[in-house]
């Protein structure tokens, strides 16, 4: 017979949305377990957050945790292309809220908030593996195994999915289908970058699109420690197109865009690099019988403006209200008062990254002629404000950043 445990609240995940929402249910007073199949630190990418983010650390209670871990400062994003330049400062931005944050080495950052997590009483459990979930009884149950190879169960009130690309329960639960956006692939590793100082603002993310193809871009993510996160964005066929390990493909594009070739001259290539391919993913629902997917583990659009762990922390906070509502006797509609609202800030990032691809948003950040007003909208988008109906380009984003495309694009003529 396998042993079976009861908790309230079972996390599937130890990663951002996990450990905030962990914090989130702790301060309600609920009994948190959460099951994380590595070892922390481990390696993940994701590393340039959003000012949007540091509402959702401080509503956890972990912002002291993470002002004092010693994160590069983040006030904004900078772009480059061909001789055009750019900077957008997230302390001008039209919504109200923090306009600053970090630049973080994710196996750092990540551990910061699990530590968090486990300091106001959720149990963490490293190396425990998720093998199956049956969501058809009364409550969830999960078959784990443990790092000595025991397999045993877990019954929750309530499960959360936050596996990231792991993607847990759409693969346990056949939730998965195929993302709409195009299929891409990143080359990325971590440098010593031995940026000379002036030639770029290290508190700020530099995006940089290749000369030639306007679709395929670069990161630059400055650390507090004089290292980097390098990676170059791209279709799997353009990518294909340069023979070598990881770091010496990622080196041969970025010598074909002098601004960044020039910034990185000096750099300390001392990593092995990664890659990684069809990473943009989608689900068919968000939630089901007695659980929720946060983060990652539902939808996954493309890493170009630093929304991943914005949404996963978007998604952590609807969560933990919903349940706490429950918790209260109260009626949730999970597609209302979770999905609904999560989905309307994906889809404003949505407009925006399609945007990018097709060249439009492009046109619209490297435009020098915008009002004021105008950048301090967009400057919120970029800065994570997603779900801040009052910023027009939030309330209508297709619409409104098509026409301003245009606009732009007539001007320039």
């Amino acid at each position: 017979m396998r042993r079976v445990e009861q908790t309230e609240i079972l996390i599937v995940g130890a990663g951002p949305s996990g450990a905030v929402a962990a914090g989130l249910l702790r301060k309600q007073g609920r009994k948190v377990l959460i099951l994380e199949k590595e070892t922390f630190p481990r390696f993940s990418i994701g590393e340039s957050l959003l000012p949007q983010s540091m509402a959702y650390i401080e509503e956890a209670g972990m912002l002291q945790d993470v002002v004092e871990a010693g994160f590069q400062y983040k006030n904004g994003a900078a772009f480059a292309k061909g001789d055009l330049r750019t900077a957008f400062d997230f302390r001008d931005k039209f919504s109200a809220g923090w306009g600053t944050t970090y630049q973080v080495q994710r196996a750092n950052f990540d551990k910061v908030l699990a530590d968090a997590a486990e300091k106001v009483g959720a149990e963490i459990r490293y190396r425990h593996t998720v093998t199956a979930v049956d969501v058809s009884g009364d409550q969830p149950q999960v078959m784990a195994r443990s790092p000595e190879g025991e397999e045993y169960v877990v019954q929750a009130r309530y499960l959360l999915d936050a596996s990231g690309f792991a993607r847990i329960l759409p693969r346990l639960l056949a939730l998965e289908q195929p993302s709409d956006f195009p299929v891409r692939g990143a080359l990325f590793t971590h440098i010593e970058d031995r940026i000379a100082s002036g030639e770029m603002d290290r508190n700020k993310i530099l995006i940089s699109v290749h000369p030639l193809h306007q679709d395929v871009w670069f990161w630059t993510i400055p650390f507090s420690n004089g290292r980097c996160s390098q990676g170059v964005v791209a279709t799997p066929e353009f990518l294909a197109g340069y023979q070598g390990t990881e770091v010496e493909r990622l080196r041969a594009i970025i010598a074909e865009t002098p601004s960044l070739s020039h910034v990185l001259r000096n750099v300390h290539w001392d990593t092995p690099g990664r890659s990684i391919t069809g990473y943009s993913a989608n689900v068919t629902s968000l939630w089901g019988k007695g659980f929720a997917l946060l983060g990652n583990a539902g939808e996954f659009l493309d890493p170009v403006f630093s929304s991943g762990v914005t949404i996963a922390f978007k998604s952590a906070s609807l969560a933990a209200q919903c349940i706490e509502r429950m918790w209260q006797g109260e009626t949730v509609d999970w597609q209302q008062d979770y999905a609904v609202p999560l989905q309307a800030g994906v889809n404003t990032f949505r407009a925006f990254v399609q945007g990018w691809y097709d060249g439009g948003f492009q046109d619209v950040i490297f435009h020098e002629g915008h009002s004021p007003e105008i950048r301090r909208m967009i400057a919120s988008i970029l800065a994570g404000y997603a779900w801040d109906q009052k910023n027009p380009y939030v309330a209508e984003p297709q619409r409104r950043l098509r026409v301003l495309g245009e606009l732009c694009r007539l001007q320039a003529a």
